[in-house]
């Protein structure tokens, strides 16, 4: 039988925590308690989860981008000297084509649009492009913010910056379009990490916790949160720093995948309505 969970909500205000990006980035709080129903506003909606089915994961690989694309996972992994792309068979784990990054580099979030893959790095302010088939090097864009995660929605890229802002590129150029700051219930909620576009709303990974965002990307108010509690249990952890982290969609199979950095199994998940 596969284990299901479901999440009782601490619903008197109680801070969740505080935390750092690697250690240097930004503080911030996520307010998960307060009261989420009040005359003006309906309820945040509120998901557990049901495992599916689990597939193996390198735990070595510190994961910051997923995306599931044409029967493969594209993986993108950081940490300077580790950081890479890769095309992976989802059934057995096998890396079918990798490619490494300069060590100058440390790698982020990816997305796929038509033939071509971008790649973030964290604090380099750029993004590499490569062709999606040979993972050739095509061009790469300027980013005046640092690289967290990307999604793509079908006219721009959606960039995360460890901020509370999301951010939509045009992909010909990476230029900044607009921006949407995220709020839930009022509270901007930064600490945004890896991201994926499913079914007109972004869904962001929040580093360091075990929740993940669907967000309106018009007017960035959190629709729900997913809270994954207890996923990381299920599997061999790699490190301290084996948290949370990747999103990917089969949208012709309508699957959602899930893993985390430092993670030896990627989990096929459904929602369970709380």
């Amino acid at each position: 039988m596969r284990p299901s969970y479901t999440i009782t909500w601490d619903i008197r205000g109680e801070i969740l925590g505080t935390w750092r990006k690697r250690s240097w980035g930004p503080l911030f709080l996520l307010l998960c308690g307060a009261p989420i129903l009040s005359q003006a506003q309906e309820p945040v909606a509120r998901y557990g989860y049901n495992i599916l089915n689990t597939y193996p994961h390198n735990i070595n690989s510190f994961t910051q981008g997923l995306v599931y694309h044409e029967g493969f996972l594209f993986e993108g992994t950081g940490k300077n000297g580790q950081s890479s792309l890769s095309k992976i068979n989802l059934e057995d784990g096998e890396v079918l084509q990798s490619k490494n990054m300069s060590q100058r580099y440390f790698g982020e979030g990816i997305e796929i649009v038509d033939d071509k893959i971008y790649q973030l790095t964290w604090q380099s302010h750029l993004v590499f492009v490569h062709d999606k088939t040979t993972f050739e090097s095509i061009e790469s864009h300027y980013n005046a913010t640092q690289g967290w995660g990307l999604a793509y929605d079908g006219s721009h890229l959606i960039l995360s910056d460890g901020t509370a802002m999301l951010q939509f590129m045009d992909p010909q150029t990476f230029a900044p379009v607009r921006k949407v700051e995220v709020q839930l219930e009022g509270n901007a909620i930064n600490q945004l990490n890896e991201l994926e576009y499913i079914n007109g709303e972004v869904w962001a990974n929040v580093w360091q916790t075990d929740f993940i965002l669907r967000i309106d990307p018009d007017s960035g108010k959190v629709n729900s949160i997913v809270d994954l509690t207890g996923l990381s249990a299920q599997t061999q952890l790699g490190s301290a720093e084996a948290v949370l982290n990747g999103i990917a969609w089969d949208a012709e199979a309508k699957r959602l995948f899930v893993t985390g950095k430092h993670w030896a199994s990627l989990f096929e998940i459904e929602l369970l309505g709380l």
